[in-house]
């Protein structure tokens, strides 16, 4: 049975690499029609795209399900999105480029705008450590509903900021084909960019739906329970849009819109999918969820202090971050 389901595993993991494959000549093409820069198309619209399905599994546990079991997958997921893009995300970026790097793609160094960089990782830590610290205001429902409604402003500042950053860089360099025009010979206008967007982001949602189904399935066989699945298991599923998109943009070279895919995806999970749980559960960050949120920042801080000092994107210090996953993979079991 157990075998069963893993090769279903890898069946929609194909499913969502095609989407992913799709969806960033999409994205792409839908950032040049728009005039919007690379940093920008990353940390914006490739961003919230694929995090699309992360979000709406926490949601769904919150509002539609009931049950304390139900809360901690929701606040399990939430705190968990975070802590796999800042350490698992990383950690398989920077493999990706020395991967690449011996096969001769492209070379170790990291071209990458460090001002998107610098400016997402900052609203992560800022947005991030006030939904953390809201946990400790218990009893405060107004106080806390006032926070929730301050977090979700933010995110709308920051692509506001983001879009004003970026109006003056420029375009996104000369891409590839359309698939869509490629493939079945349709126009390579902004409605069928939009329907292709469409149409892979559908296809990923698909895939990452039933890679949870199928993890979940998985782990009640072998007795894992609600919080450690939603912290673990269910953000690797559901994150691994970026970290494949990410992956397909290293390849090209286009460093800015793989890092950006990541870093914009950590301030939207630390900002959107927040608001839901700090007004619809209890809130409270303890154990393993505090682990993850402390871990998260570390890798911000250590990927920050880095850009601050060497001025540059580096992938061994990329790879830190899967020295954190360890960290917080031991800590688990050793609970």
């Amino acid at each position: 049975m157990v075998a069963g389901y893993v090769l279903k595993l890898i069946i929609s993991l194909f499913v969502i690499l095609l989407g992913c494959t799709f969806f960033t000549n999409a994205v792409e093409w839908f950032g040049k029609k728009l005039k919007l820069a690379e940093g920008a198309v990353g940390s914006i619209l490739a961003a919230v795209g694929t995090a699309l399905p992360e979000t709406i599994i926490p949601i769904i546990a919150i509002l539609f399900s009931k049950g304390e079991s139900s809360h901690q997958v929701g606040i399990g997921a939430i705190a968990g999105a975070p802590f796999m893009l800042g350490t698992l995300a990383f950690f398989i970026t920077g493999v990706a480029v020395i991967v690449y790097t011996l096969l001769k793609k492209r070379t170790l160094k990291m071209n990458v705008d460090l001002s998107v960089f610098e400016r997402d990782l900052t609203y992560f830590m800022i947005v991030y450590g006030i939904a953390v610290a809201t946990t400790f205001i218990h009893n405060h429902k107004v106080i806390r509903t006032i926070i929730a409604i301050t977090l979700f402003a933010a995110y709308l500042i920051y692509v506001k900021k983001t879009l004003a950053d970026e109006s003056e860089n420029e375009e996104t360099e000369e891409l590839e084909e359309l698939y869509f025009a490629k493939f079945l010979k349709l126009p390579n206008n902004l409605l069928f960019i939009c329907v292709q967007f469409i149409f892979s982001l559908s296809i990923i949602i698909f895939g990452a739906h039933l890679f949870v189904e199928y993890v979940q399935k998985v782990a009640t066989l072998i007795g894992i329970s609600a919080l450690v699945l939603s912290i673990i298991i269910t953000p690797i599923a559901t994150e691994l849009p970026e970290k494949l998109n990410s992956v397909i943009w290293i390849g090209k070279k286009k460093d800015t819109l793989a890092i950006g895919n990541i870093t914009g995806a950590m301030v939207f999970q630390s900002s959107v999918p927040v608001v839901f749980g700090i007004i619809f559960t209890p809130w409270n960050l303890k154990g393993i969820t505090m682990v993850s949120a402390i871990l998260a920042f570390s890798s911000t801080v250590l990927n920050l202090l880095w850009v601050k000092i060497r001025k540059n994107v580096n992938p061994f210090t990329l790879l830190f971050g899967g020295v954190l996953y360890l960290i917080f993979i031991a800590y688990v079991f050793w609970i």
